[in-house]
């Protein structure tokens, strides 16, 4: 019989909270017990039940979904087919609308009806169509799709992600898909709860949330991941290249992207007031930021721009090159970063007048950190560029006649450089006649597997995601310091056992978040 849970926000639940912990979190023992030996006495072998793919219903993860923007719809579209996992929830303060933005005209309308195999699904709509009730009815269709009966209707909306977790007593995980000011909110209530979480870029727009969900991680013993390529296959790669002395010792590495592609660089907040749409809870979405009125300014792709909502080029874009960076490096914590951004000026009574943005992220930057030495490797420094932006041609690419890539990543040795794609893929030693006498050590360091196939082994009680919180806070909190030199006009001195910027008390004000009541961390 099909299960037929109403979609309407419903109450919180009156129940004893501590037991529905207890009970989530014996669950997620049963979960780690079942591969092992144990299940063995108790659950019938998937092999024998259905084939080697077969995922026995005592063993889906339970998880509930929060954020059906453009990019919680691409990714649940990717979560869906994951047998070990079982939609039952979809989350969003928005119930449905058509004012989002994609890469391109129809691109979210035709990857659902790809996915469905429905050639005509959101035939008529105008715009880009996300939202909680368009999240649900992707998971319900799908579903239906593998059920003998083509009827499913299982999966509950909430508008308050709070009142998810204190209804659904069955989740095991929650998957966070909001916008960035939101990330450590949600995480650290479902942790606390006993969830297992993951999570899109970035872990928290603030450094101390993002120290914060750290530790409740590691003290809640819950799996978690962070989306930021950590499945990259060249990774690897280059670490066995760079270890084996292909290039020399390291002592500089660039990074650039095209990014913003978003409005960045505003100096004055939006005056219009327009009325919130329908079906939007404007509260909610705000969330932990002091409230202001609703405009369509700051939502959806566009918050990345603002300090308070997003997290910028760098915390859009590099998380996905620093996890790699991080790894070939073994960088821990930077002791320095310091940046450099674009200006703006306007003509005001016929006067040169600059315009001061204390705001929003500005339009291009560069931002340079300074890592001491760890192990067999000296120090290095790491300079970001975005806006388009890029550190200057080297000399091997004039050798190959080749030009500088838009974006791009690369290592500096003594003896040499590498070259690659943004996040790492397509790693070659410039100019090609190095690569070309270069003889390639042997493959001695595993390949990973996806990041979500990562999060799923970690929420049985396998093998931690590499993308764990624990794992991914130093680049984290390099992120958070990015944001913050941007915001100031000076060298930075980090101490991360203090927490604190060791020369700049106004630095450190920027450390944390202002809260709004209620919402406090």
């Amino acid at each position: 019989m099909d299960r037929d849970i109403s979609n309407k926000q419903t109450e919180a639940s009156t129940g004893d909270k501590s037991s529905a912990k207890n009970k989530a979190i014996n669950r997620r023992e049963f979960l780690a017990a079942a591969s092992g030996t144990v299940a063995a006495f108790t659950i019938v072998p998937r092999q024998v039940m259905g084939g080697a793919k077969y995922v026995a219903p005592s063993e889906k993860i339970n998880v509930g979904y929060v954020g059906a923007g453009t990019q919680g719809i691409r990714q649940l579209m990717g979560a869906l087919p994951k047998t070990e996992l079982k939609i039952v929830s979809i989350c969003d303060p928005n119930k449905d609308s058509s004012d989002y933005v994609a890469w391109s005209r129809n691109e979210i309308r035709n990857k659902v009806r790809a996915f469905l195999k429905k050639p005509r699904w959101g035939e008529g709509q105008r715009g880009c169509r996300c939202g909680r009730e368009v999240g649900r009815k992707i998971v319900d269709s799908y579903y239906a799709m593998n059920t003998s009966s083509g009827r499913y209707k299982a999966c509950s909306t909430y508008i308050d992600f709070r009142e998810m977790l204190d209804n659904e007593n069955d989740l095991d995980a929650v998957y966070i898909m909001t916008p960035d000011h939101l990330h450590a909110t949600v995480a650290m209530a479902a942790m606390k709860k006993g969830k297992h979480v993951i999570t899109h870029k970035t872990m928290s727009n603030v450094l101390y949330e993002a120290r914060l969900v750290r530790d409740t991680a590691r003290k809640e013993g819950v799996a978690s991941q962070m989306f930021c390529a950590a499945g990259n296959t060249s990774t690897p790669t280059i670490c066995e290249w760079i270890w084996d002395g292909a290039i020399g010792p390291v002592r500089e590495v660039h990074n650039w992207s095209s990014r913003p592609f978003w409005p960045q660089g505003m100096t004055k907040y939006p005056r219009e007031k327009p009325p919130v749409p329908d079906g939007l809870e404007w509260d909610l979405w705000l969330g932990p930021v002091p409230h202001r009125d609703y405009h369509p300014a700051y939502t959806h792709a566009v918050f990345r721009g603002w300090y308070d909502f997003g997290a910028g080029a760098l915390g859009d874009m590099g998380n996905y090159s620093f996890y790699q960076i991080f790894k070939i490096l073994k960088l821990t914590s930077p002791v320095s970063v310091e940046a450099g951004r674009s200006q703006y000026w306007a003509i005001v009574d016929n006067l040169w007048k600059k315009q001061i943005n204390k705001i929003s992220f500005p339009r291009a930057s560069m931002i340079h950190f300074e890592f001491p030495a760890r192990e067999d490797m000296p120090p290095v420094s790491l300079y970001w560029y975005d806006g388009g932006l890029r550190p200057p041609k080297p000399r091997e690419l004039e050798l190959d006649g080749k030009d500088m890539p838009e974006e791009g990543l690369m290592f500096v040795g003594d003896k040499g450089k590498i070259l690659a794609g943004f996040s790492g893929n397509n790693p070659r030693i410039i100019p090609e006649k190095k690569m070309r006498v270069y003889t390639k050590p042997p493959e001695t360091l595993p390949r990973p597997i996806s990041e979500l196939d990562q999060w799923i082994r970690a929420c049985k009680g396998g093998e931690a995601s590499g993308a764990g919180f624990e794992n991914i806070y130093p680049f984290a909190e390099t992120v958070c310091l990015g944001a913050i030199a941007l915001r100031t006009n000076r060298k930075l001195k980090w101490d991360t056992e203090k927490m604190r910027i060791t020369n700049s008390p106004e630095a450190n004000d920027l450390l944390r978040r202002k809260y709004r009541k209620g919402w406090e961390l």
